[in-house]
């Protein structure tokens, strides 16, 4: 792997594209462009036929810095750096940063090629690689430029084989919290690469981080248990431990948010309905005020209707011209007109 640094200071992995991948994709681009040239020297011969020859020399010439070297400047311009070799091959052609590149880095490599790979046959190019750290050409270091491959092989990694059954939960009253996370990736990356180390580097490095894990948690490794097979348990355990603390965090945000106010209480009993005094001797106003106690929200006891005294009430003063309604016009049927609150003496 390259590590190549962005403008934004980001870190890229990129894995430089070697020799033979390279060849192989030039070879290519060779052919194509060959293949062009052929059919467009023949072409011309036929349209030029009735030229004189120093303007067919002349056509020759500049057929031949168009397409075989023009055309592979205009093909990686247009494509960011993928000819039909590298694509073919799973290459591309970047930045030092990691960038597409554009028309100056495509002209430069261009142009620096044809003495590279066209006047010496690639015997420069194959130098330059061999010599360079990451395979570049002189057209890549005078460029600023990188090929490196697009198309990288999966492989299974990731997976951490679990520990033998007779070490499940062996490890529960083990004290982890002074292991740093350093040691842990470190073991994790060894679970799993281990099956692709030497068994004797394997067991060395095993030996070497258990015994770091075991000073770091004050309990030694125990008799007959091999390093791999210990490592592999504590993981599992401290993996265990996060699983269970992720589990009750989650199960308590879960009963804060079903309770409105965060302390558990339900909607009628953070929201009782105060008690209002009432009279022994008003049955109508203890009623209403036991009511609005039992209510879950505040409600204001009923009035009690207010009886005049007896006699003749006073008429009220009535204004004169068009500010009176129609309910209480004498001629309004009786049904529609409003009530005095005059009640009768019995």
């Amino acid at each position: 792997m390259s590590e190549l640094v962005t403008g934004e200071a980001v870190a890229l992995e990129l894995r430089p594209a070697r020799l033979p991948s390279r060849a192989l994709a030039v070879l290519l681009d060779l052919v194509a462009a060959m293949a062009v040239y052929v059919a467009v020297t023949i072409a011309l011969v036929v349209s030029t036929a009735s030229l004189d020859e120093a303007a067919q020399t002349a056509l020759s010439i500049a057929t031949f810095v168009l397409v075989l070297v023009g055309g592979p400047i205009a093909v990686e311009t247009l494509s960011h750096g993928r000819s039909l070799g590298k694509l073919a091959c799973g290459l591309r052609v970047v930045r030092d940063d990691g960038g597409p590149i554009r028309f100056r880095h495509a002209l430069v490599r261009g142009l620096i090629g044809v003495i590279e790979l066209l006047m010496t046959f690639g015997v420069v190019a194959c130098i330059a690689s061999f010599v360079s750290a990451r395979g570049r050409r002189l057209g890549d270091v005078f460029g600023g430029t990188l090929v490196v491959r697009e198309r990288i092989p999966v492989t299974r990694t990731g997976f951490v084989p679990p520990p033998p059954p007779w070490l499940a939960g062996r490890f529960s009253e083990l004290d982890l919290s002074a292991v740093p996370d350093g040691l842990w990736l470190a073991v994790r990356q060894y679970l799993t690469r281990m099956q692709q180390l030497d068994p004797q580097v394997g067991w060395s490095m095993a030996a070497r981080l258990a015994s770091d894990l075991a000073e770091r948690t004050g309990a030694p490794v125990p008799q007959g248990v091999p390093p791999a097979a210990y490592l592999a348990a504590v993981l599992q355990e401290r993996q265990a431990r996060e699983a269970r603390r992720a589990s009750r965090s989650g199960s308590a945000v879960a009963s804060d948010a079903a309770s409105p106010s965060g302390s558990g209480m339900t909607g009628a009993s953070a929201y009782a309905a105060p008690s209002f005094p009432a009279s022994s001797s008003d049955p109508a106003s203890s009623s209403a005020s036991a009511s609005a106690a039992e209510a879950p929200s505040v409600v204001p006891p009923a009035a009690a209707p207010v009886v005049p005294p007896v006699g003749r009430p006073e008429a009220p003063a009535r204004p004169s011209g068009e500010g009176r309604s129609p309910a209480a016009s004498p001629h309004a049927p009786a049904g529609e007109r409003p009530g005095t609150g005059f009640v009768p003496p019995a």
